[in-house]
Parts: structure tokens; sequence; C-alpha cells
């Protein structure tokens, strides 16, 4: 059975409306022509994220994100480590809710899952349309972190 399951590590939990982002996460993945498998959306703090960017990707900075695939043909798995550190930055420099970065980062993961990239300009472009378009259909109103 497909699932979409949240874990906290090294943080306080976060109180999510966890039915609610669970359903546009599906709705994401279907719009992208695609099904749901097994997605763990694991929060953590900067440093939790940081040893999993050093041990598994040689990578010695701080994330938002760091994204693990396990995708099977049209069928969307795989783990979203994401530093909730990194998520009230981003929403405090960028002047957008936290509740509203906090969808953006776990978009992020899954529109890598169902095969976007961000390594040049024009994918982070179109990324980031992706990214804002999926972010337009979420009813935030209600939805406070």
């Amino acid at each position: 059975m497909s699932s979409i399951q949240f874990f906290f590590e090294d943080v306080d939990p976060v109180e999510l409306k966890r039915s609610q982002l669970k359903e546009y996460v599906n709705s994401l993945i279907l719009g992208e022509l695609k099904s749901l498998g097994d997605i763990s959306v694991i929060f953590c703090s900067d440093s939790y994220l940081l040893e999993i960017n050093k041990k598994y990707l040689n990578h010695d900075y701080y994330t938002d994100i760091v994204t693990f695939d396990y995708v099977e043909d049209s069928v969307i798995s795989g783990d979203l480590f994401i530093s909730l550190d990194r998520v009230k930055e981003n929403a405090e420099t960028f002047h957008n809710k936290f509740v509203v970065e906090l969808y953006r980062v776990v978009f992020h993961g899954v529109l890598h899952l169902v095969g976007y990239n961000d390594k040049t300009k024009a994918e982070q472009f179109e990324m980031r349309q992706k990214e804002n378009f999926y972010l337009s259909e979420v009813d935030f109103s209600g939805i406070e972190l």
C-alpha cells in the first residue's frame, strides 16, 4: 500500500495538517502523470541534515532538503530530509510564511522524485515554475504552523 509518512529527527515536531499535505503531494504526483509509492518526509535540524549531506553526498554545506530517490518506473517513492532551520530562515529571507516555505520545499523534493532537476539555470527556472504552480493550488487559509 502506498503511503506518505512524516517523521521528526533532532527537532521538536511541528503541528502539520498531515492529511491535507498528503492530499496536495498526491495531487502533484498525479498531475505529473505518476502514481504514489512510499514517501517518507523527515523533518530535522541543520546539523542533522549537514551530516547526511556529508555522509551520502560528500557536500559540506547546509541545505534545506536532501532527496533520496527510490522511484521505480512511474511509481514515486523516496525519502525527503528537510531542515526546519533552513525552511524558517528561507521564509524570513524571502518574506514568506513558514507554512508556505515548508510546502515549497516538500513540493521541491517530490518534483525531484518525478524527474525534475535544478542543476542548470533553465532547470531551476522550470522547477520554480512547477513549485509555484503547485503552491497556487494550495488553500493556505486555516493552515498555520
